[in-house]
């Protein structure tokens, strides 16, 4: 069949991966059939005729095309889980395209170790390095409130290196980091229910413990979900890795609030809700990070099936690691009690195991013949298999538009900026500044915008104009000038101060001196606190105005690089390439404080969008 090429796929290909090398369209995807017609049991009952089941599962060929943005050839990828089932086959699928190196991460040394003899056959000139660990913990044994306050505690660049993901991803340096842990189960089941059921039960007796509050501050949910997005973020930004997929979970396998799966008199469990929940909040994070410019690529699919199998065997069966032991067991009184375990029951038969048939589905645990046809029967959980997880998610890292990515649903989705409300800002802002004319006065901030350092700098703006009026003015000046301008201005027009300080924002001036209100938003709840000038320097940036010399200095410089890139534009330039072009700013007009806080939080501090 002759080789398609569409230029509107392979726009959309780059567009989604945003990287460019090796872009090709393969042939067309053919269809297989995934059940043969007519396969019946020993028993004579076609367990797999089951109408509704199949024509919902994945269909995936050995190979889909070659449309690639990125050639996994001769990188190195780091699989996070690469132990699980997931884990296995993605790496499985990975050496079938030679990279450099695949890192194989598990919780145990002996899982990435089984998973590397596993795949050692395939990997021909690929290494397959080892690493294993706690990726939500600390690299380091701690006691249990220090390893609690480190998922609590304000993350610094000086205590990165506490915590072993970043410390992971620092070290191993990978292009692609594929992540297969299931994130959500992990978190979930610390079951805060039960903590906190505990530390009620606790008060109730008026005997609380440091222990039953030390379980449920371990047990919270949020925080270590947030940490962990905040470490991998870190660590890949410092690491320089290009792109980061996720293979996510639903919680309940696809099916609803009515899933009959679950471990609880509730159906379905506070457990499993919270599965769910912490699944969803992840993926709004993972959607963040896709959001921050310079962030690797950012994608994930999210199966809505139950995932299967590993193996399928004739064995004994263990249940968490148990041994299931047949027992012998005789009719007896219901009596009027009843015990979880009665060893008078029944006779143990400790050497002599529950043998059967079963099927390994990895993490997931191992079901028997009929749980699994159970499970997988129309209008259940269904499934998909691991291969088809790994080939969808290579595909995408490739370039491929597979239409299961979360990441660019969740883009399609959301309600971005629009063009009516474009125009209505125009109307406002106008609106608003013949309001500031007719009653004489400068709306600049009231710190509800937040954070404080958004309302210091928008002061810092406005002083500027009332002392100098025009950026052109302040650029012109000597740092000496404008200080001194500064200093003059709030001195003399106490009022142009007193409407800054109301606020909660002090003033610092070059002097020493400082003017407040009686009450500051920075430092918060202080009371008769030490002033080092370490703390001190950490208070001015995040919520003082500050009119030292130094300040000055950088707001002219400032203003300097502003009018350097407007010079840069060629005044014959009237495209809509630039936005920030000589009509955007009028130099010589007034000082605008929210456009210049718009640039410096956009262009200095690095904090501005790039989808829309």
């Amino acid at each position: 069949m002759a080789e398609v090429r569409t230029p509107g796929r392979v726009a959309a290909s780059l567009i989604d991966a945003k990287l460019t090398d090796n872009c090709l369209v393969g042939n067309p995807i053919p269809r297989q059939r995934l059940t043969p017609p007519g396969t019946t049991t020993r028993h004579g009952a076609n367990r797999f005729a089951e109408g509704l089941a199949w024509p919902r599962a994945l269909v995936v060929p050995s190979k889909l095309g070659r449309r690639l943005s990125l050639n996994i050839e001769g990188k190195k990828i780091l699989v996070l889980g690469g132990y699980g089932l997931v884990g296995t086959a993605m790496c499985r699928e990975l050496l079938q395209r030679r990279p450099r190196e695949i890192q194989i991460h598990s919780l145990r040394p002996e899982e990435s170790e089984q998973a590397r003899t596993e795949l050692l056959e395939e990997a021909g000139a690929t290494e397959l390095s080892l690493s294993s660990g706690d990726i939500f913990g600390l690299d380091h044994d701690a006691p249990k409130r220090d390893a609690i306050r480190a998922q609590l505690d304000a993350l610094h660049d000086d205590n990165l290196d506490d915590y072993l993901l970043y410390g992971l991803l620092r070290d191993s340096r990978p292009d692609v980091v594929i992540d297969c842990v299931n994130t959500a189960t992990a978190i979930a089941y610390r079951d805060t229910f039960r903590a906190a059921g505990r530390v009620l039960d606790a008060l109730d007796s008026e005997n609380l413990m440091p222990d039953e509050v030390e379980e449920l501050l371990s047990a919270l949910y949020m925080p270590r979900l947030i940490r962990h997005i905040q470490l991998l973020y870190r660590g890949m930004m410092d690491a320089g890795t290009r792109i980061y997929t996720k293979v996510g979970t639903s919680g309940t396998g696809g099916m609803g609030l009515n899933i009959p799966y679950t471990h609880s008199e509730e159906k379905p469990s506070r457990m499993l809700l919270s599965k769910s929940a912490i699944a969803g909040a992840h993926s709004m994070l993972l959607f963040l990070m896709a959001r921050t410019p310079g962030a690797p690529i950012t994608k994930e699919i999210k199966p809505a099936a139950a995932i299967a199998w590993k193996r399928i065997a004739h064995g004994p069966i263990s249940r968490k690691g148990t041994p299931i032991n047949l027992v012998h067991a005789k009719p007896r009184p219901l009596g009027d009690t009843f015990s979880t375990y009665d060893p008078e029951a029944a006779v143990e038969r400790p050497d002599e195991p529950l043998e059967t048939v079963f099927i390994d589905t990895g993490e997931n645990g191992i079901f028997s013949l009929e749980e699994f046809a159970l499970l997988t029967t129309a209008e259940q959980m269904e499934f998909v298999t691991p291969e088809e997880i790994a080939r969808y998610m290579i595909f995408e890292i490739e370039g491929g538009n597979t239409g299961h990515d979360i990441i660019n649903a969740l883009d399609n989705a959301v309600l971005g900026p629009t063009y009516r409300a474009g125009l209505l800002r125009h109307w406002a802002l106008e609106y608003m500044s013949e309001l500031e004319l007719e009653h004489e006065t400068r709306s600049v901030a009231f710190e509800m915008l937040g954070p404080p350092r958004n309302s210091k700098l928008l002061f810092e703006a406005h002083l500027l104009r009332q002392a100098f009026s025009t950026m052109s003015a302040v650029r012109l000046a000597t740092p000496e000038t404008v200080r001194d301008g500064l200093d003059r201005l709030v001195r003399e027009q106490t009022e142009v101060a007193n409407r800054v300080v109301a606020v909660g924002i002090p003033m610092i001036l070059d002097s020493g001196e400082i003017l407040r209100g009686t009450r500051v938003i920075i430092p918060a709840e202080a009371d008769q606190a030490a002033i080092d000038p370490a703390t001190l320097e950490g208070w001015i940036q995040d919520g003082w105005v500050d009119l030292r010399l130094d300040n000055c200095r950088r707001w002219i410089n400032r203003f300097n690089r502003i009018h350097d890139d407007v010079n840069s534009i060629s005044p014959t330039d009237t495209s809509s390439r630039h936005v920030r072009n000589r009509r955007f700013w009028h130099e010589d007009l007034g000082i605008q404080p929210g456009k210049i806080v718009g640039w410096i939080l956009s262009v200095e501090e690095h904090g501005g969008r790039f989808k829309r």
